[in-house]
């Protein structure tokens, strides 16, 4: 049995953050039922043109109910699936949710037991609560790009989605010993700024620390911070004279790095990789993605399931289902949430579902 089995949420949220958030909680056995509007449903479904690989593997291991929030019966037919919930997850502006009547106060107002979680660019409060942005401007303005680099990981969205599906899972815990629900607000730009706190790899790139090219054109990390790690490195490439620069600064971290760098090229990867194959250094091949799927550790791990061409990564011993089609379990969920044949037809017809 899963840790969230039993446990339903029900997903308002577009794009990323919140589809990773709910992707994680569906992984630990909740059913998380993703509510899309029945004109082309979440954004994402169309990122890339068309197909999206995106939305495919946000949104495995879910069901999708089409449902206009916008229109005036839309309530009643949320209602209808909050008495059968656990969670409402939605990832609208303020003044968005508000207009909708999906923001925590209004829907605690009448589900007191729901724990609703709302996930926003910059809060409910403040003078930026209902700009637009994405990841690449939460991360300018934690501070993150100063440097002139461009994002490579999504990590304020990824870095929201995890606090929220935390505070969710915390949340639950909560209300089995309380009783009651809860609130949770995430801030998209604060999860950002909790990334900025902690020192980069440029603060502690230096030659312990960073990337090397072998000769044939390959790479390796080394991530030797530790003083017995750095020590076994410079021991394996016969330079032990380096050993207490390891923190060198200047023009003599400099030298250090170029002196290691030309003895790294001398060899191919597959040479170096070789000769340190006994030495406990932290040292790694820099994988492509290609090549990160065929990592022989992952499959022994069993994380990776490959489902209709597509490359899953999962807890251990999780089934995979294909992401859902847009509005594909609509009538069984409205069904069991007690709307009829007749009454899910005119609000078809009406276009509301």
């Amino acid at each position: 049995m899963s840790a969230l089995d039993g446990v339903r949420i029900l997903d308002l949220t577009r794009l990323l953050p919140g589809a990773y958030a709910t992707l994680l909680l569906a992984d630990l056995g909740a059913e998380v039922i993703k509510v899309e509007d029945p004109r082309g449903g979440d954004g994402m479904r169309r990122l890339a043109g068309g197909y999206s690989i995106y939305f495919e593997l946000l949104n495995r291991n879910k069901r999708s109910v089409t449902l206009d929030l916008r229109s005036a019966d839309a309530m009643a037919v949320l209602d209808a699936l909050i008495e059968t919930s656990d969670v409402v997850v939605e990832s609208f502006r303020p003044s968005t949710a508000r207009r909708l009547r999906v923001d925590a106060a209004a829907l605690r107002a009448r589900h007191p037991r729901l724990i609703c979680a709302s996930i926003s660019g910059f809060g409910t409060s403040g003078p930026y609560a209902e700009r637009a942005a994405h990841d690449i401007n939460y991360q300018a303005l934690a501070g993150l790009l100063a440097s002139g680099a461009k994002p490579g990981a999504l990590v304020a969205d990824i870095g929201s989605a995890m606090q929220t599906a935390l505070g969710i899972a915390a949340a639950l815990f909560r209300r089995e010993r309380s009783g009651e629900g809860a609130t949770i607000g995430v801030s998209i730009h604060e999860a950002a700024l909790q990334w900025s706190m902690f020192p980069t790899t440029q603060d502690l790139e230096g030659a312990c620390y960073t990337l090397y090219e072998t000769a044939d054109g390959q790479w390796l990390a080394l991530g030797a911070l530790e003083t017995k790690f750095w020590a076994g490195f410079c021991e394996t490439i016969e330079r032990t004279d380096l050993i207490p620069l390891q923190f060198a600064s200047g023009s003599e971290r400099e030298r250090v790095l170029d002196d290691v760098r030309g003895i790294v090229k001398s060899r191919t990867r597959a040479e170096w990789l070789e000769r340190f194959a006994d030495a406990d250094v932290c040292l790694t091949t820099v994988h492509t993605r290609e090549q990160t799927v065929v990592d022989p550790h992952l499959g022994a791990r069993g994380v990776l399931s490959r489902e209709g061409g597509l490359t899953y990564v999962a807890q251990p011993g999780v089934r995979i289902r294909p992401a859902p089609a847009l509005g594909a379990d609509t009538d069984e969920i409205l069904a069991a949430a007690g709307l009829d044949a007749d009454r899910r037809s005119e609000l078809r017809r009406t276009g509301v579902i």
